[in-house]
């Protein structure tokens, strides 16, 4: 009886973790708009959020990596080639495409994200694809084609080049799902997601370093400062905490179930800190998108 009672608390703890760690990663976008209405571009915002994050994700990075064995130098490639691609380029191409659509529309994207995922693996291995997942991929794309469709109209053709934009930065982070497995059973996952991302840390700031003064870096507004801190920590390294504790408790395929809250969470907090438009269109756009990456995932 204790026991089964011990299991429900720590599956209802893990659907908190997961639920929390959802919400967190969807404030991203959120954050990202309210600090481009203080003038800051992309690379010199990106700077900031990695080059407050780099500090926690070397210290996960250590901690995860005690008494384990050495990092050999073709694990430091790999670590270096899968931060260039995850977290680098997916970073930066999201929030670049953040300055042409809305956060809504962003984050629909992004969760498409599973069906990419699948796509390389039967483009690169072969993988079988059933008629089921071609169905409920046909339902979320329509859903992001429908949200896509509205917004043009609303905000002109510019969005084109957002919704690419934010398309490839899910492309890159699907090629690192796709060719992190093998290194995430050698090293773990907390040790990888630390490495990997304290080194899109340093490309980060490399790239401010090669493309603007670094004057530049001091005329930004202090609410930029502030919000690249939350950005930072409440919306980058906790989560990744959050979702790991969880997927620990109730499994991966729970936690993207409860992971489903994140696109809800994001129209909602755009349209009430971004004054974002939460239409008819939004919401079914968004229908669709959820529906069908749920029988995407669904067995």
């Amino acid at each position: 009886m204790q026991a089964a009672l011990a299991h429900k608390g720590d599956r209802a703890t893990g659907l908190v973790y997961a639920t929390v760690g959802a919400v967190a990663f969807s404030g991203k976008a959120i954050i990202v708009k309210l600090a481009y209405r203080h003038g800051v571009d992309a690379v010199t915002l990106l700077m900031y959020r990695m080059l407050f994050a780099l500090p926690i994700f070397l210290g996960m990075a250590w901690w995860s990596g005690r008494g384990q064995a050495p990092l050999t130098r073709k694990d430091w490639l790999g670590i270096l080639g899968l931060g260039l691609t995850g977290y680098y380029l997916a970073s930066f191409l999201d929030f670049a495409g953040l300055a042409y659509i809305t956060a809504s529309l962003e984050r629909l994207i992004l969760y498409l994200n599973p069906t990419l995922v699948m796509l390389l693996g039967w483009l690169f291995y072969r993988k079988e694809v059933s008629t089921r997942q071609m169905l409920a991929m046909a339902i979320s794309y329509a859903g992001v084609f429908l949200v896509f469709g509205h917004e043009v109209s609303l905000q002109g053709s510019h969005v084109l080049l957002g919704v690419l934009l934010v398309f490839g930065s899910a492309v890159s982070y699907a090629v690192y799902l796709v060719y992190s497995g093998q290194m995430v059973q050698r090293l773990g996952t907390l040790r990888l997601v630390g490495w990997a991302t304290s080194a899109a840390c340093l490309f980060c700031i490399a790239q401010f370093l090669l493309l603007r003064p670094v004057s530049s870096a001091m005329q930004v507004a202090p609410p930029v400062l502030w919000l690249s801190l939350l950005n930072a920590t409440a919306c980058t390294a906790v989560p990744v905490l959050l979702v790991m504790m969880a997927i620990k408790r109730i499994g991966p395929a729970a936690a993207a179930q409860a992971g489903m809250v994140g696109p809800l969470s994001t129209i909602l907090m755009g349209a009430l800190l971004l004054d974002e438009p939460l239409t008819l269109w939004v919401l079914a756009g968004t229908a669709l998108v959820l529906t069908g990456i749920f029988l995407f995932g669904k067995k």
